[in-house]
């Protein structure tokens, strides 16, 4: 080979990797490997795209070593978080919210749920001649854990009818084979849960069905626009000082979005494990049916969704005060654009 084209060659090897060069600094290396996430009821739907991206391997693929540790609800995730022991959590994008009324300043930064999923429905023994709102006065409501997005649906539902959360009592239930029971028992009147759990209950006749935002219409009536739900989320520090270790997990959420754009039931059923179909494979499956539009397409918050967030919180909690909630704080979309472009989403 002349020197002439052994020149040439290591011209365009040179060129080669400065073409690479951008996208191999756009990813960054891991500033964190290692990361434990707290989830308040990894076997509901809502969490979905976290369980796949778990099970399918993204995260490994993105060079994650993810912890994952379950919860009663989200509010106890939020603990976790809040008492050093979880980097990230997977919950409802409202918290973020929530803390900035009080000065904690929490960042969501890739979005897994376009509706919350949750559905309301009064126990068809305890409240046979249920008529309204106003007759849950007094009663017993099983939500996933109190303060979580489940207690705050019902909360917000109530007080439309001129029912304060101190009139009913809250009681946790979690998002499994306990939140049936606890309804079928009678230790409940109402619930304000998840799915697979809501629809075995409504198909079996133990609920009726007051209020669902397992649908973008369900969600529009309750809400008024689009309503974020399902993210991960962690301190505006974490993601200021881990950019690339928040990238690698938003695209291995977004992966999974992805994934499950195309799958059919079949595909969840093999993909979950077995214990989160609730011993009824049937019911689990009309369960994704019903909540499949509601799963984010790919990780990017809607511009609408957290005016719609923060205007719900603040008709029925007296802290949030939406004059001083700067919502660009409370989440990000770069990561999610990345992914996004990086997996077509």
């Amino acid at each position: 080979m002349t020197s002439d084209s052994l020149n040439r060659r290591r011209f365009a090897l040179l060129a080669a990797a400065a073409v690479a060069a951008p996208a191999l600094r756009a990813q960054g290396k891991l500033e964190k490997t290692k990361v434990s996430l707290a989830v308040g009821g990894k076997a509901g739907f809502y969490y979905l795209p976290l369980t796949i991206s778990e099970q399918l391997g993204y995260f490994k693929a993105e060079g994650l070593d993810v912890e994952i540790s379950d919860f009663a609800g989200g509010a106890k995730a939020l603990q976790a978080l809040m008492g050093n022991s979880a980097d990230v959590v997977s919950g409802a994008y409202e918290h973020t919210i929530n803390m900035q009324a009080r000065n904690q300043f929490i960042r969501s930064f890739v979005l897994m749920g376009r509706a919350p999923q949750i559905a309301m429905g009064v126990s068809v023994k305890s409240l046979p001649n249920y008529q309204g709102l106003a007759d849950l006065r007094g009663k017993k409501i099983g939500v996933t854990a109190p303060g979580s997005s489940t207690n705050m649906m019902a909360n917000l539902l109530l007080s439309r009818a001129g029912v304060k959360a101190s009139e009913v009592s809250y009681i946790g239930v979690g998002t499994s084979a306990g939140a049936i029971t606890a309804l079928r028992s009678g230790q409940i009147d109402a619930m304000s849960n998840i799915d697979p759990v809501m629809t075995m209950l409504e198909q079996k006749g133990d609920v009726r069905i007051i209020s669902d935002t397992r649908t973008l219409k369900g969600t529009q009536e309750v809400f008024g626009g689009p309503m974020p739900a399902a993210c991960l989320y962690t301190h505006a520090e974490f993601v200021k000082n881990n950019p690339n270790t928040c990238q690698a997990l938003a695209n291995a959420i977004v992966h999974g979005l992805k994934w499950l754009q195309t799958a059919g039931p079949s595909d969840i059923i093999k993909a979950v494990p077995e214990s989160y179909l609730l011993g009824d494979r049937a019911l689990s499956l009309a369960s994704f049916a019903k909540v499949r539009e509601a799963i984010a397409l790919d990780g990017m918050l809607p511009d609408e969704g957290p005016r719609t967030a923060l205007k719900a919180l603040a008709s029925f909690e007296p802290s949030v005060k939406p004059e001083k909630i700067d919502l660009a704080k409370t989440y990000t979309n770069e990561f999610a654009r990345r992914a996004k472009d990086k997996f077509k989403a």
